[in-house]
């Protein structure tokens, strides 16, 4: 499909340590600190004037509530959409397959987690090493068309320190 596309990846944020609590790993949610990060990050995101069509999302229970977040706090209110393709351990083809379905949408946020999401990251810039994601981070990268033929573009990476410093102007 002919772009060019904005990929916003995003990681989930803070969420419940994994443990008895939470003994199955996609029902642990954000915490409260988490949460109130997150929003404030998503708030930075908004008056950096990022615009999104589609918001798709890993089905991990802190992947969708961070999607939440991000998706409330941007003027485009962008639909979400579930995708397996985003859960820890799938496959980059996967990821690719999904994206050539929204591919009528151009600005795109994928949540999910680590390490998948460094490397989808690392893979879409044609790089052979991972990007590290904090919990909360986001980056952006443009790529021509999907499939990327070839190597997408970095344009920026805020960790969430950063985003959350953004002030209005």
């Amino acid at each position: 499909m002919a772009g060019p596309f904005e990929l916003h990846l995003i990681r989930h944020a803070i969420a419940a340590e994994r443990g008895d609590a939470w003994p199955d790993d996609a029902k642990r949610p954000l915490t409260d600190d988490g949460i109130d990060r997150m929003r404030k990050a998503a708030r930075g995101l908004a008056r950096l004037d990022v615009a999104l069509d589609l918001v798709l999302s890993s089905p991990l229970v802190r992947a969708r509530q961070t999607a939440d977040i991000v998706a409330a706090a941007l003027a485009s209110r962008p639909p979400i959409v579930t995708i397996d393709s985003l859960a820890p351990g799938s496959g980059y083809a996967a990821l690719i397959a999904d994206l050539e379905k929204h591919a009528k949408r151009t600005r795109i946020a994928l949540v999910g987690h680590e390490p998948g999401l460094g490397e989808i990251a690392a893979r879409l810039i044609g790089s052979r090493h991972g990007i590290e994601f904090k919990k909360g981070a986001i980056c952006r990268i443009d790529i021509d068309e999907i499939p990327p033929s070839g190597p997408g573009r970095l344009r920026w990476f805020l960790t969430p320190r950063m985003l959350r410093a953004v002030k209005k102007p």
